[in-house]
C-alpha cells in the first residue's frame, strides 16, 4: 500500500453511487491509501449484489439501495449488524447528514445527484463532485450554499480537477479563460451523413476512457463537454465567454488555464480517473501512490483541433443554455437524460437526440430566477415534454 502509516485520522467518506465507474474507482483509491479513508456510507440504485460485496469488504455504518432491492440487501447483510440497511431517495438525504461523514463523493448519474448534494452542503459536509449535473441544473444555488455553509466543493471530473490544480497558488492572478479539452469521442471527424445510422454499440466504444453508458453517449455527442462548460462556469466563477473547448484526441492534457498575461498552465496525466478522485479526497495533500506514471515517450505527439459544433449540435445547445441562464440548463439536462435513455433502448437515432433536446428547450416555460422547488418542477416538465417528443 502507498500510505501504510498516515499521521492524520482517516477521513470518513459517503460514496453516493459506489457501484458505478467513479464509485468503484474511488474504492480502489481507498484500498491504495490504507488508513487514510474510512468508508462510512455506500449507496447504489439497482446493483444490489455489488453493493453487498462492497459492504462486506468495507463494513460501512450504512448502505442505501433502491426501494425494490431492500429485502435482498437486508437479507444478505443480516449477519453484519454494524451496517444499517436503508432504501430510497429519503434515505440518501439522511445518510449524507450523519455526524460520522466528513466528505460526500457525489457520483450519482444525472439530476438524482442534486438533492443529496444540497442536503450534504447544508449539513456542513465537504463535497467531492463527480455529478456535473448538480452544477449544470442549479449552479447559482449550489455555489451560494457552498459560500453560506463554508464547505469545500472539490471537482472530480478530470477536466475540472485539472483547472482546479492549475489555479492552486494563483489566487491573486485573474483568469482570462479556461480551456476544457475533449477527446472528440468515437466519431471525431465524421459528417452528419455518416452519423445518421450510428448504433448504440458503436457509440459506447470510447477511444480513451472507461465510463458508464450515459456519460459515454454524452461524450460521443459532445454533450458531456457542453455540461462541463456549464459546470466550469459555476465552479470557477467565470463569465460565459471565459470557457472554451478544444478537441485533444489523446486525452493527456486534461485542461488548461490562461491568465491575463497570456501564460497558459496545463495539467497532464494518463486518462485514469483514479488520480483526480484521489486529489479531491486527499486535498490539500497530494498522496503518494503506486498508479502507473505518464511518459511522453508513449505519446510523442499531442494534437489539438476545433470542435465541430455544426455536426455535434449538443455543444452549441449547451452554450446557448448557459448564456440564457435561469432554468435553461435544467431543461437541457433533463431532455438529454431522456434522449440518451431512449437511444440506449433504440428509441431515437444518434442525431435525433439533439432534436429532442432542442425541441424541449423551445417548449418548456423559462424561469429567470428559480428556487430549488422550481428546478424540480422544471426537471419534471422537461422530462414530460421530451418523452412526448419521442413518441410523436
Amino acid at each position: 500500500m502507498a500510505n501504510s502509516s498516515p499521521s492524520a485520522p482517516p477521513k470518513n467518506l459517503a460514496l453516493l453511487g459506489s457501484t458505478g465507474s467513479i464509485g468503484t474507482q474511488a474504492l480502489d483509491v481507498v484500498r491504495e491509501q490504507a488508513g487514510r479513508f474510512r468508508v462510512a456510507v455506500l449507496t447504489a440504485g439497482r446493483q444490489w449484489q455489488a453493493l453487498v460485496a462492497q459492504a462486506q469488504e468495507f463494513r460501512p455504518a450504512a448502505v442505501v439501495i433502491g426501494d425494490e432491492f431492500y429485502a435482498e440487501v437486508k437479507a444478505a447483510l443480516a449477519g453484519q449488524p454494524e451496517t444499517q440497511v436503508l432504501a430510497g431517495a429519503a434515505a440518501l438525504l439522511e445518510v449524507v447528514q450523519r455526524p460520522d461523514v466528513d466528505v460526500v463523493l457525489t457520483a450519482l448519474v444525472g439530476y438524482a445527484g442534486l438533492p443529496p448534494t444540497v442536503a450534504a452542503i447544508r449539513a456542513g459536509k465537504d463535497i467531492a463532485l463527480a455529478n456535473k449535473e448538480t452544477l449544470v441544473v442549479a449552479g447559482e444555488l449550489i455555489t451560494s450554499l457552498v459560500r453560506e455553509h463554508r464547505v469545500k466543493l472539490l471537482p472530480v471530473d478530470s477536466e475540472h480537477s485539472a483547472i482546479f490544480q492549475c489555479l492552486v497558488g494563483e489566487e491573486l492572478n485573474p483568469v482570462e479563460k479556461v480551456i476544457l479539452t475533449a477527446s472528440g469521442g468515437p466519431f471525431r471527424g465524421r459528417t452528419a451523413a455518416e452519423l445518421a445510422h450510428i448504433t448504440k454499440a458503436q457509440a459506447l466504444k470510447h477511444p480513451n476512457w472507461t465510463m458508464g453508458a450515459k456519460i459515454t453517449i454524452d461524450s460521443a455527442t459532445l454533450m458531456n463537454k457542453g455540461l462541463e462548460v456549464i459546470e466550469a462556469k459555476w465552479l470557477f466563477s467565470l463569465d460565459n465567454e471565459q470557457v472554451d473547448v478544444i478537441v485533444h484526441p489523446q486525452s493527456i492534457v486534461h485542461s488548461l488555464v490562461q491568465f491575463r498575461d497570456g501564460s497558459l498552465k496545463a495539467q497532464l496525466g494518463r486518462p485514469d480517473m483514479k488520480l483526480p478522485i484521489q486529489y479531491a479526497l486527499g486535498y490539500p495533500e497530494r498522496l503518494r501512490n503506486d498508479f502507473p506514471r505518464f511518459s511522453f515517450l508513449d505519446y510523442p505527439t499531442l494534437t489539438f483541433e476545433a470542435a465541430d459544433q455544426a455536426t455535434f449540435r449538443h455543444l452549441p445547445l449547451a452554450y446557448a443554455a448557459m448564456r440564457r441562464g435561469g432554468t435553461a440548463a435544467c431543461v437541457l439536462n433533463a431532455a438529454n437524460e431522456v434522449a440518451v435513455a431512449a437511444f440506449l433502448q433504440d428509441g431515437v437515432s444518434f442525431l435525433g437526440m439533439a432534436d429532442v433536446v432542442a425541441g424541449t428547450l423551445d417548449r418548456v416555460p423559462y424561469l429567470a430566477t428559480p428556487t430549488l422547488a422550481d428546478y424540480a418542477a422544471t426537471d419534471r416538465e422537461a422530462r414530460r415534454v421530451a418523452t412526448g417528443l419521442l413518441t410523436n
